[in-house]
């Protein structure tokens, strides 16, 4: 019954930074974990991953700027953006990550990059 709660969503304009948050009610220690987001119209996607063991993997539109960690001891999940552009705007979740038994999604957190 893994639940989790995103922040740190908001407005920012282009070339800005936000930094998302993911609590975990449940342990998320043996499972990998993702950042997703989904645009209204579009379909849910991937954003990056942390293994287990920490092995990072991003997607091609966000490789570069954004950097997914974890805090084993806080049962968290972090998403730094920098240099964010206008088609980064979405719903931001948190969830297992692929490979791993998908959980019920949060109410996600609305990431709007716009001047």
């Amino acid at each position: 019954q893994v639940q989790f709660v995103e922040s740190g969503g908001g407005l920012v304009q282009p070339g800005g930074s936000l930094r998302l948050s993911c609590a975990a009610s449940g342990s998320i220690f043996g499972n990998a974990m993702g950042w997703y987001r989904q645009a209204p119209g579009k379909l849910r996607e991937l954003v990056a991953r942390i293994s287990t063991d920490g092995t990072t993997n991003y997607a091609i539109f966000v490789k570069g700027r954004f950097t997914i960690s974890r805090d084993r001891a806080k049962n968290a999940v972090y998403l730094q953006m920098n240099s964010l552009k206008p088609e980064d705007t979405a719903v931001y979740y948190c969830n297992t990550g692929p490979g791993f038994t998908t959980r019920n999604w949060g109410q996600g957190t609305q990431v709007t990059v716009s001047s």
